[in-house]
């Protein structure tokens, strides 16, 4: 099942399409689903891409190919002489036909393009997450069921667990995670930084993998998990 968001993106570019052949910019349908930001644009795009109801195009800038629309709305927007739903594809501006007949999703889609939020701290924490700078294609393999972003690492304090200064780290989104876990937590609403999590008591601990940095132990209403690491791309 779609959630609101993923449906109203979803019949938007699809109308936008029957209407003018045009698409939308991201900074349309980030304005007509009320959004602050154009990551999460990007974010709901790879949700419906992953469930099979979107797909990109490669080689071609923003194209968009409406593989499906959900079931309960299908069978009325489907062409008369057809039984099913005909594709339609949004090609950037130039709102070209696709070359018939694309090859199954799987075969085609390699990587994901996960979105890249600004820099996290591996050391003495420097800054909060950001909004989305730009985007890194990601080995699907790589990639667990999930919601991702990546981070550029900043500091050396988790070098024993592999993560060096200039890494990027893929983290897949979520508000838990258990002892042990490497995560991105967010300390006091205002710093981000990576560490390992260990839970004592009713206090949560940000362990560093450095004996150069000390770790620091926070009451449970000071940190929010942002999410735990997944993936590292290093490039030499």
């Amino acid at each position: 099942m779609l959630t609101r968001k993923q449906h109203e993106l979803l019949m938007f570019i699809h109308e936008r399409l029957k209407e003018s052949g045009v698409p939308p910019s991201f900074e349309e349908m980030k304005d007509a689903l009320d959004l602050r930001s154009k990551s999460g644009i990007h974010r709901l795009i790879t949700a419906l891409e992953e469930r099979g109801f979107l797909r990109r195009l490669p080689n071609r800038a923003r194209a968009l190919e409406v593989v499906r629309l959900p079931e309960s709305v299908a069978p009325s927007l489907a062409a008369p002489r057809s039984r099913g739903f005909a594709p339609s594809v949004i090609e950037g501006s130039r709102g070209r036909a696709p070359e018939p007949p694309p090859r199954p999703v799987a075969e085609e889609r390699t990587s994901i393009d996960v979105p890249v939020m600004g820099r996290i701290a591996a050391g003495v924490p420097i800054e909060a997450i950001q909004s989305q700078s730009h985007s890194i294609p990601v080995p699907i393999e790589m990639l667990p069921p999930g919601d991702h972003f990546a981070l550029e690492v900043r500091g050396d304090s988790m070098i024993e667990a592999g993560i060096l200064d200039g890494d990027t780290v893929v983290i897949r989104r979520g508000e838990t995670a258990d002892t042990g876990d490497i995560v991105v937590a967010l300390v006091d609403d205002a710093e981000a930084t990576l560490k390992r999590l260990r839970k004592k008591g009713a206090s949560i601990a940000l362990e560093a993998a450095n004996p150069a940095y000390e770790t620091r132990i926070f009451g449970p209403d000071r940190v929010r998990i942002q999410g735990k690491l997944v993936a590292l791309l290093r490039r030499y």
